[in-house]
């Protein structure tokens, strides 16, 4: 049989053990498309409802799977759905990203650091704190499209969106049985898996507390090893100590790009621990350091959004005008109300705006 012939005859073969990616598609999830999408992204408009992933058959697909890279159609780690394309996620971050020099830093170390390590001594965990629009489900999903072919929509990355999936406090044991499971089931799947926690201020104590293991410097929890895993916590929290301390380096008339990790990593800090609001500030992984890097996401300020607005009109090749932008920026609130300073919203829902400026 011709090599461009089996191909597509061994990916027919791979659908039914794949849990689904072929032939049978779950509804995407309704609430998560929306709020993902605020930011400018699709994110996780085709992320499945369902908890488990069939692992009948990994043995056969194991080996199936090096079969099919023996064609060189895999890439280096030999999983044709892992990417690690770091690059383009430094010219991603640098080209998309705007006005948060610091993210992009520590990001680009980590991520990067954590990949070309041969054997981690645990999962890499990432804490992401801002207001919301400032782009930190943004940049997950950048994260997730570098790191894997199909980026969100791969069967190696998970999203859970608290009040989502976890909606019901009554219902934790049963929340946290199913978390256990579908965090173990991809981590068996794939290798390398990237979790994604959307809301981690709202996401009750004891779901966190499940999680922790999975962070350890365990070789494994029942024979499945999770050291290659990197769990994302996106939250709100923090975010009025990022934006006071980014405005008193304006009001000094220094540049924001001054503000450094180390100083601005130890008001964050003391304010998670001060704060009353949701689990995740008291939880074990905050109080054990199971954090890796708390990641600041500052305020947007006039020029940052017009930058948005410029993209979202690029994204949809769109013609605009300098004038343009300002009238879409114009729109957007921003505060404090005697400085007018940051946007209230980030950049989120601008690409909506721009419908008023339509023929």
């Amino acid at each position: 049989m011709a090599r461009g012939a089996a191909l597509p005859l061994l990916l027919c073969c791979l659908g039914p053990l794949l849990g689904g990616s072929a032939g049978r598609r779950r509804a995407p999830l309704g609430r998560a498309v929306s709020d993902w999408r605020e930011d400018g992204e699709e994110a996780a408009s085709r992320q499945p409802q369902g908890w488990s992933l069939p692992l009948v058959g990994l043995d056969y697909l194991e080996i199936l799977s090096s079969w099919y890279c023996s064609f060189g159609m895999c890439c280096e780690p030999g999983d044709c759905r892992i990417a690690n394309n770091i690059t383009g996620l430094e010219l991603d971050l640098n080209r998309r990203l705007h006005g948060q020099h610091l993210a992009k830093e520590v990001i680009l170390r980590a991520v990067r650091g954590f990949l070309e390590t041969p054997q981690p001594e645990n999962a890499l965990s990432l804490s992401f704190h801002g207001w919301s629009g400032t782009g930190k489900s943004f940049v997950a999903r950048m994260i997730a499209d570098h790191l894997y072919q199909d980026g969100l929509k791969s069967e190696c990355v998970k999203v859970f969106i608290s009040l989502f999936h976890f909606p019901h406090p009554k219902y934790v044991d049963l929340y946290k049985a199913h978390l256990k499971k579908q965090i173990s089931e991809t981590a068996q799947l794939c290798k390398q898996s990237l979790f994604i926690f959307d809301e981690t201020e709202k996401l009750h104590s004891g779901l966190l507390d499940a999680i922790k293991p999975y962070l350890g410097h365990s070789d494994s929890i029942n024979e499945v090893d999770y050291r290659r895993s990197i769990f994302l916590f996106l939250s709100n929290i923090g975010g009025n100590i990022i934006n006071e301390v980014t405005l008193d380096f304006w009001r000094a008339g220094r540049a924001r790009e001054e503000i450094t990790m180390e100083y601005l990593e130890q008001h964050l800090r003391r304010q998670l621990r001060e704060s009353a609001d949701g689990g995740f500030t008291h939880n074990h992984l905050l109080e054990e350091n199971f954090i890796d890097f708390f990641v600041p996401f500052l305020p947007m300020e006039y020029s940052h959004v017009k930058l948005c607005v410029r993209d979202a009109f690029l994204a949809r090749s769109l013609p605009y005008t300098e004038d343009t932008l300002d009238e879409v920026v114009r729109m957007m609130v921003f505060v404090p109300k005697e400085e007018q300073l940051f946007s209230a919203q980030g950049c989120k829902s601008v690409s909506q705006r721009i419908n008023y400026f339509l023929p």
